[in-house]
């Protein structure tokens, strides 16, 4: 992993959020995170310079706001919109994971001037228990998805009990990453870095964010113009594949990759989420080239 800056910015309603960034050159790419998720869950892309994000609300040294109903979607924006303007920012490819594409996808809505590309990897563009646990009809998804997170939300101080004192060794890197829900091809190593942090979190609050985040409606992303890439894991039971690409069908720049994968794509293919980030890059660079100034009509002639 490369060197890792982190300090604290404040965002409209003066919570603290803390941001982190890697050091070097490289192009500017913003991560928009998953609940509770951190560096750790990128080993792919945290070796590069230019990538900035940051925690979520009461995260991860990120404070909670004084006002706790102030954890929906458009806090979000404006905590990601308050990382770019720290870093100087003006423009740059968006990523989201998980939860994480919600507030992409608002991003590019709302401030397409500031989203040059967009990168999603597996999570649906709002609507999230709609999309999750591919084995019950769709019409009953929603419902036990948002029930399930009501259940572990109330449950959060037991779970803090138990999962606070989890040991992270290699036996329990190994039985994670045989169970199902992380597969074998990710890095022991990367795994156990993710989760000795996720492990660590007050679940209550935990299940408050995905709560108040999940429930966003779906995203109509018609009037995204910029290149977009959906990266979805095939065996993924909190994101399914048609829940991310029924939203961007009908996109002129959309690319579907569809991986043998869990919900933890990044920590599972995380060469293929490197080569897709530089093609993004890449399409990026062609589109601005195709549209710049010396391609309009009334320069071509002074060229």
């Amino acid at each position: 992993m490369a060197d890792m800056r982190e300090h604290d910015v404040l965002s409209w309603d003066g919570t603290k959020i803390r941001t982190w960034r890697t050091a070097g050159e490289g192009p500017p790419v913003l991560m928009c995170p998953g609940v509770g998720s951190g560096p750790e869950s990128w080993p792919s892309l945290t070796g590069r310079g230019g990538l900035v994000s940051w925690y979520m609300r009461g995260t991860m040294g990120s404070g909670r706001p004084v006002d706790e109903r102030n954890i929906t979607l458009d806090d979000h924006v404006s905590d990601a919109l308050a990382v770019l303007d720290d870093a100087g920012v003006e423009r740059c490819v968006v990523i989201g994971w998980s939860m994480g594409v919600t507030i992409a996808a608002e991003l590019a809505l709302r401030h397409p001037d500031r989203v040059a590309g967009l990168l999603l990897v597996a999570g649906a563009p709002g609507d999230s228990f709609e999309g999750m646990l591919p084995v019950l009809p769709a019409n009953v998804r929603r419902t036990v998805g948002l029930a399930a997170t009501k259940l572990l939300r109330q449950a959060g101080p037991l779970l803090d009990q138990v999962l606070h004192r989890v040991p992270v060794t290699d036996l329990t890197t190994f039985l994670l990453r045989h169970s199902g829900v992380i597969k074998p091809s990710s890095d022991p190593k990367a795994v156990s870095a993710a989760v000795a942090r996720f492990l660590r979190h007050d679940w209550r609050w935990y299940f408050t964010l995905a709560l108040a985040l999940g429930e966003t409606p779906r995203q109509d992303l018609g009037p995204v113009v910029c290149p977009v890439t959906l990266l979805a894991g095939r065996d993924d039971v909190l994101a399914t594949t048609e829940s991310m690409s029924a939203p961007v069908g009908a996109l002129p720049q959309a690319r579907l990759r569809v991986l043998p994968c869990s919900h933890y794509l990044p920590l599972e293919a995380p060469e293929v989420v490197g080569e897709e980030l530089d093609l993004m890059l890449d399409r990026v660079r062609a589109v601005d080239f195709a549209t710049s100034e010396v391609f309009t009509p009334g320069s071509r002639s002074r060229t």
